[in-house]
């Protein structure tokens, strides 16, 4: 599996021939939108920073609402909460929970157990109705991911919103990531002792 990180809560999920876009944005966002090809397309809220489906290429199945589905063998279940979708994802053997711009610390004991026990977390950072840096590491520690990706922060080029910087949100959870360009990982690599921070650098269209 790879993933790489489009900025603001986007992110291509790659596994093995199929491309999962979460989120992908609109030109508003201050960015290129992403184009990749893409076979199975997720919104986590009717928003223009996470619902450009028309941007990607190819001719990808959509979610945008609750429900459970089952698509080129990748288990997706969306859970709501509030106006917004979560997204829990199985492929590969993993199994990875992306929270969109979550704006609530706290989650309902059901929603906590459907997210189970996770390989990794799609959590926003930024504050600007979504979770702060000290809420995302609440988040974190509520849920207890052994991967922890932070998205929705503030970096050049991004400027629809007032976000923080991801530097707050390291500070505040105590970790030194240096930014990758992408995360290659297999079921074997995920961590099992501690959880881990990876930080990914964002990319702009492509």
């Amino acid at each position: 599996m790879v993933i790489t990180y489009y900025g603001a809560t986007c992110f291509k999920i790659q596994s093995g021939e199929t491309v999962l876009a979460v989120d992908p944005y609109a030109k508003e966002s201050g960015l290129t939108p992403p184009r990749f090809q893409t076979d199975i397309a997720i919104s986590t809220r009717n928003h223009p920073l996470s619902n450009n489906m028309d941007a990607l290429a190819g001719n990808p199945f959509i979610v945008t609402s609750p429900g459970e589905y089952e698509i080129k063998g990748v288990s997706i279940e969306g859970v709501a909460t509030g106006i917004h979708t979560l997204y829990i994802v199985e492929l590969e053997g993993m199994r990875l929970c992306h929270l969109g711009a979550l704006d609530t610390k706290e989650l309902p004991d059901a929603t906590r157990e459907r997210i189970g026990t996770l390989d990794i977390l799609f959590v926003p950072v930024g504050g600007t109705n979504a979770l702060d840096a000290e809420e995302a590491v609440h988040m974190i520690n509520l849920i207890e991911p052994r991967i922890a990706i932070p998205m929705y922060y503030a970096f050049p080029g991004f400027s629809a919103l007032a976000l923080h910087t991801v530097d707050m949100f390291l500070k505040e959870i105590g970790s030194t990531s240096v930014a990758e360009e992408k995360l290659t990982l297999k079921k074997k690599d995920v961590p099992q002792d501690e959880m881990k921070v990876v930080v990914l650098k964002p990319v702009a269209g492509d």
